[in-house]
């Protein structure tokens, strides 16, 4: 090492030390304060709020508190790092990287230095700084070279499945996460672009940039399923944001709209045709009709006595009133609550002729009057929502009623239940159905609204579940990831506008993601070998890797080679740095996890016999466990080291039909960062044989 270069290090480890110390004052001030709340409830919240201020403010010793800097024209220079640090007289020391003056260090180029002389990378290890990488923006002339500090990082082995990417941030990936808060965006990204990263920065910038707005509002993640939101609460904290609520569409729709109480408990299941039809758009004008069915066109007059006289309201006069409600665009029980004062006004007016004088008192005790409301109810009944889907589900001449012009009889037929519950409460409630009950209940009474909702691996939904996230943020903005090649169910969206109409967002601006950081050029190019016949007119990413990364394809002549291959494969792995995905078919997941119990491998076992099975065995948290054993439907989303793919045809043909097992196993062919190993005894699919 030259001495300048060892002098500019020792420098830069000098102002980390300073940093780290300005840190540690912040957060001893922090816990220097006096709770003084008023009262012991306002003194409990502060005490809290301060603690959880105080452990946000703990340094990380594993990392450094910046992993950039920018020198400026004006003579400014800023470190950039995951969050802001001031000196004792409150000048900045780091700026958070979401701050708009940190904006320059991920979008500044020669052919826009926004101010930018010099662009300085930290290559860090274990909390320390060993290294930086200059980059001079004033000389045009000068030829762009490549970031090693940059490939480094993308290229470092994980921790676990998932991690942010706030220090390689790429200048396309910034324009999105930076996009302001009425805009929603909507991303078609293929395998490894950091369009889930993306989102999940963009959810972090917004809680920076519009924090007061959206304390009240709130921001909401939905995700494919529960391994991926466990490895997404694991992000954004880093990212200096806990407070985001997450969810997969499954524990949206079985809880009420504020998530207060659970609606529905799910213990059947619907067949892949019926789940179809279930989440098809035309439901939704089914379910309306079902609602507005209820309300009666009045026909008699109604007689309200007040003191010594009695006003008598013509029938065709509340007929009118009740139009009017019926036309207005409110929810079915805000219109029914306005019935009963609609009604008193008409009586006041008529009150008011007769020569009487009423205030607002009177209209009110007009409104709860015996007369009235018997009235109210009896022309617009109340509706709950769930004995409402009882009766369409199993009752063929309600649904038939309402179904009319909308479904065929044979869709009709399909609907209903073969042996129906006695009651709605003894039903066998699919997840398909607490989809419907969730549409049920917003015509009923309107969703609360989310001031921002991310929503990845969207080109999965059906019509109903993406109305039932659209609802979610009807007065806010969304953020739309996915992958169209990606799409693993029958429905799967045929193009992102037809999503967003469903979502309720069809003014949001659609982009696209095509430069690969995760999936190396090996991997992705293999796995593209599926492209033609599961998304003709999508393009393979771009791999921008430096490392061509790994590819090894393991044929197995029997069970017996085929265990060895799989355990052998896992023991190379481990090895190596890094996370490793032992990806199965699910059908396998048990026998799996045996195999790798008797081989006195540690693991974890994502989906739905993960917990199950690391309580029985006593494991650790699974998080803290390099090998982790997938079952292909849990796949998506997630990424590791180094992915053992066992029996991909056994993968497809798990699935409903052939195009759905193609695109299913093109998702799990995508999960590898560093190397792929395939392991099979069945013949490859075609298309991966050739």
């Amino acid at each position: 090492m030259s001495a300048a270069l060892d002098d500019v290090l020792g420098s830069e480890q000098d102002y980390l030390a300073r940093a780290r110390a300005d840190l540690e004052m912040m957060r001893q001030q922090v816990l220097s304060l006096d709770v003084q709340g008023g009262n012991e409830v306002s003194a409990q919240y502060l005490s809290a709020a301060l603690y959880h201020r105080a452990q946000a403010l703990r340094d990380d010793p594993g990392t450094t508190l910046f992993f950039g800097r920018t020198d400026h024209d004006n003579g400014n220079r800023w470190y950039v790092g995951r969050r802001h640090v001031a000196d004792p007289q409150g000048d900045p020391v780091v700026i958070d990287w979401r701050a708009e003056v940190a904006k320059a260090f991920y979008q500044a180029g020669r052919n826009d230095r926004m101010g930018v002389q010099k662009r300085r990378r930290f290559g860090i290890e274990q909390g320390a700084i060993t290294a930086y990488e200059d980059e001079v923006l004033t000389d045009p002339a000068t030829p762009e070279k490549k970031s090693q500090i940059l490939a480094h990082e993308i290229e470092r082995p994980r921790a676990g499945p998932m991690r942010d990417i706030v220090a390689t941030i790429q200048p396309e990936q910034d324009v999105i996460v930076r996009a302001g808060i009425e805009t929603s965006v909507c991303i078609q990204g293929a395998p490894g672009t950091g369009k889930t990263a993306v989102g999940l920065h963009r959810a972090a910038w917004l809680l920076y940039a519009f924090r007061d707005r959206l304390a009240r509002s709130g921001v909401l993640v939905v995700g494919p399923n529960e391994s991926f939101l466990e490895h997404v609460n694991a992000v954004l904290p880093s990212l200096g944001e806990a407070q985001v609520r997450h969810a997969t569409v499954e524990q949206l729709v079985v809880t009420s709209p504020g998530g207060a109480e659970v609606l529905l408990t799910v213990k059947g299941s619907d067949t892949p045709a019926v789940t179809g039809l279930k989440g098809d758009a035309r439901m939704a004008e089914v379910l309306r009709r079902a609602v507005w069915a209820g309300v009666t066109k009045p026909a008699e007059a109604l007689v309200v006595p007040r003191g010594a006289r009695k006003y008598r309201l013509p029938g065709y006069q509340l007929a009118e009133i009740v139009e009017e409600l019926t036309n207005r665009g409110v929810r079915y029980a805000a219109a029914k609550d306005m019935l009963p004062q609609r009604i008193s006004h008409a009586v006041l007016l008529m009150m008011e002729e007769a020569g009487d004088s009423p205030d607002d008192r009177v209209q009110d005790a007009v409104a709860r009057s015996r007369e009235v409301k018997k009235y109210a109810d009896a022309v617009w009944p109340a509706i709950d929502p769930k004995k409402l889907l009882f009766s369409l589900l199993s009752d063929p001449t309600v649904l038939a009623r309402h179904a009319e012009g909308v479904l065929t009889q044979d869709e009709q037929q399909q609907l209903i239940w073969a042996r129906p519950a006695r009651t709605a409460g003894s039903a066998r409630w699919s997840q398909a159905d607490a989809v419907l009950l969730d549409e049920l209940t917003d015509l009923t009474r309107r969703s609360p609204s989310m001031g921002h909702v991310v929503l990845d691996e969207a080109q999965d939904l059906s019509p109903m579940q993406l109305r039932a996230v659209g609802r979610r943020c009807s007065t806010g903005s969304m953020t739309v990831l996915g992958d169209i090649a990606q799409g693993t169910t029958p429905w799967a969206t045929p193009s992102w506008e037809v999503t967003l109409e469903h979502l309720g967002q069809v003014g949001a601006v659609i982009d696209e993601l095509d430069r690969g950081f995760r999936v190396p050029d090996a991997v992705i190019r293999y796995a593209a070998r599926l492209l033609p016949s599961i998304a003709p007119g999508l393009n393979a990413p771009t791999s921008v890797r430096d490392s061509p990364g790994s590819l090894r394809i393991l044929p197995a002549v029997d069970e017996e080679e085929r265990r060895t291959l799989v355990e052998t494969s896992v023991r190379e792995a481990l090895a190596e740095l890094g996370s490793i995905g032992l990806i199965v078919p699910d059908s396998q997941v048990l026998a799996v996890a045996a195999q790798l119990r008797e081989a006195g491998i540690e693991h974890s076992v994502l989906g739905p016999h993960g917990a199950e099975l690391d309580g029985a065995s006593g494991a650790p948290d699974p998080l803290s466990l390099r090998v982790s054993v997938v079952p292909a439907t849990t796949a998506k989303g997630l990424e590791y080291d180094w992915v053992i793919v066992l029996e991909p045809t056994t993968i497809a043909a798990e699935e409903p039909d052939e195009r759905t097992g193609l695109r299913r196993l093109y998702v799990v062919l995508t999960r590898a960062v560093t190397g792929l190993t395939v392991v099979h005894q069945k013949p490859l699919p075609e298309v991966l044989a050739r």
